[in-house]
């Protein structure tokens, strides 16, 4: 898709495990902080955790079924983390994206990649803790994760980080309502640019123009 019209953008957020990026995209969604705003609920195969609802938190499916997915290219970008596959629906990105709509996707830097070869103006931001200590601190304190889950994820940390270079934003979540604040106005920014108001505002422009 090239961004030849008033299209939305495809906002990249991807951090380590434990970071709090699913609950500050939550939180920036329902509490409205910006308008025309969706947030891309991903297929997993994984169990749901506690507190966790189907179609809102995931779209949890079967192996099975994920798999027939893939076979069906339903999927823009897929990947198999610690067991179990993650994968972003082709159709509610572009649905949402050709009515001008912007798309939040939480996703690792696997996803990230793949994404960003395929939506050419889409834009990435990388969250990061404010230290290792406070990451084993919130797995913990969440509940969600057995021992040897979190020992898992903590192998894995090292090499989530690495790949903080790849993004267009980087953030450090130190305080919830300022990283808010951040995403907030990342997207501003970017909702500003020329390639998006040049066809808002074409009548405007061409007004001043030609008179």
């Amino acid at each position: 898709m090239k961004n030849n019209k008033n299209y939305g953008t495809c906002f990249i957020f991807s951090a380590p495990s434990g970071t709090g990026k699913s609950s500050l995209l939550q939180n920036f969604v329902n509490k409205n902080i910006l308008n025309n705003i969706f947030l891309s609920i991903s297929y997993t195969t994984r169990s749901k955790r506690k507190k966790e609802i189907d179609k809102i938190h995931y779209n949890f499916v079967s192996k099975t079924i994920f798999k027939n997915m893939i076979k069906k290219k339903r999927f823009i970008e897929y990947a198999k983390v610690f067991n179990n596959y993650y994968g972003t629906s082709i159709d509610q990105i572009y649905k949402n994206i050709s009515i001008g709509k912007d798309i939040f996707l939480d996703i690792d830097y696997k996803g990230a990649n793949q994404i960003k070869k395929k939506i050419k103006f889409s834009k990435s931001i990388f969250i990061l803790p404010p230290s290792k200590k406070e990451i084993i601190k919130r797995l913990k304190f969440r509940n969600q994760d057995s021992t040897t889950s979190i020992i898992n994820r903590m192998k894995n940390f090292s090499k989530e980080i690495k790949n903080y270079k790849k993004y267009d934003y980087l953030i450090i979540n130190d305080n919830f309502y300022k990283t808010l604040k951040n995403i907030e106005i990342i997207v501003k920014s970017e909702r500003l640019k020329t390639i998006h108001n040049k066809y808002k505002y074409y009548k405007l422009i061409n007004n001043l123009i030609n008179k």
